[in-house]
């Protein structure tokens, strides 16, 4: 990894994958803090960086049709959306606790925060920055009044066409530039067809903010190949298990999954490298043994002239190389080479030196 490759920041979203249970909650971070240990290259790797979670004033979220709409399905916890919505709504005090939790992780906490009222859960929650959701972006009210608070802004974008992203990053810098946009699709799980990862440079390109993926498609390759166009925010779901009664469980990572598209987000930032063609010293090895030397293709007597027609490409490669074959031929060989040898320079008289 070269020294101007950015870490990236990974963020395991719990959104309201907690089901309302704050034991479920605390498991949820557990997990994003789990130690990230490479058996390949036998080295610990950075871990998750932050767990984000969600909070919803119902006051101000839902129409009054759609909270007494009945909601019947089988991820529902209430009779209507409304209570649905009501059961999986975590207090204040309770995102504090989380807070307060997740540091002792060794964790940062971020919050997505829906309405204008949400924003005095800053109260009580420190965070290291607040996340608009993709249907927010075009909510403008809302958009300043967090641009206000002067905290970092993480905007996803899995809704928005390029005139409402530039209007709303307008109304932020109108209070400060601490921002970071994320490409996404508001689908889920999304379809592959529908991802678009070229988005990513194409936003790097246009926008002077640090630019991330917000993934929500089955799988974990997703976002290592972001990480390889240039996201430098990664944010996925997480869950205890995807088959837990929830509509966002299915399309999350259970703890072997988020593992696993930890490593190899870590092993992506390694695996970049610098802007040009190099070969590791830890190539020679492997070059001496497999890389093919000039041979003779049968057997060659004392005081033979070598010519083209004696000559074959073997293994090790620790010998002459065919752009170097003016060297041998023309030569008399000093001794008898059996045939299928490698043929080095000390093997033929009047050989010139170097390549």
């Amino acid at each position: 990894m070269s020294s101007g490759q950015k870490k990236t920041f990974i963020i395991a979203e719990v959104g309201q994958n907690h089901n309302g249970d704050m034991h479920i909650a605390r498991q949820l971070i557990d997990m994003a803090a789990m130690p990230i240990f490479d058996k390949f290259n036998n080295q610990p790797l950075v871990s998750v960086n932050a767990v984000k979670f969600t909070k919803r004033d119902l006051t101000e979220e839902l129409s009054t049709e759609a909270q007494n709409r009945p909601y019947h399905s089988p991820h529902s916890f209430g009779k209507t959306y409304g209570e649905h919505r009501a059961f999986l709504e975590l207090s204040y005090q309770q995102h504090a606790e989380l807070e307060a939790y997740a540091r002792s992780k060794g964790l940062g906490f971020i919050e997505t925060l829906t309405s204008i009222k949400t924003i005095a859960l800053l109260k009580q929650v420190k965070v290291d920055a607040i996340k608009v959701a993709s249907r927010d972006l075009t909510n403008l009210p809302l958009i300043d009044e967090l641009a206000g608070t002067k905290k970092r802004m993480i905007i996803s974008t899995g809704m928005a066409s390029e005139k409402e992203i530039d209007i709303a990053i307008n109304h932020i810098v109108r209070h400060h530039e601490n921002l970071a946009i994320l490409h996404c699709v508001s689908e889920y799980p999304a379809q592959y067809k529908n991802i678009n990862l070229r988005s990513i440079p194409y936003l790097k390109e246009k926008y002077p903010y640090e630019i991330g993926f917000s993934d929500h498609s089955i799988g974990i390759v997703m976002a290592p190949v972001a990480v390889s166009m240039g996201a430098t925010i990664i944010e996925k779901h997480i869950t205890l298990n995807r088959q837990m009664k929830g509509s966002d469980h299915q399309s999350s990572l259970e703890p072997d999954g988020l593992w696993r598209m930890v490593r190899d987000i870590r092993n992506v930032e390694i695996a970049l490298g610098q802007l040009h063609k190099i070969v590791p010293d830890e190539v020679a090895s492997f070059k001496n043994k497999l890389e093919r030397s000039i041979a003779t293709k049968k057997d060659i007597e004392k005081g033979q002239i070598l010519t083209v027609n004696d000559l074959c490409m073997l293994s090790p490669g620790d010998g002459l190389k065919w752009n170097e074959k003016d060297l041998l031929i023309g030569k008399k060989a000093k001794h008898r080479i059996p045939a299928q040898t490698i043929i080095y320079k000390k093997d033929v008289s009047n050989v010139k030196t170097g390549k």
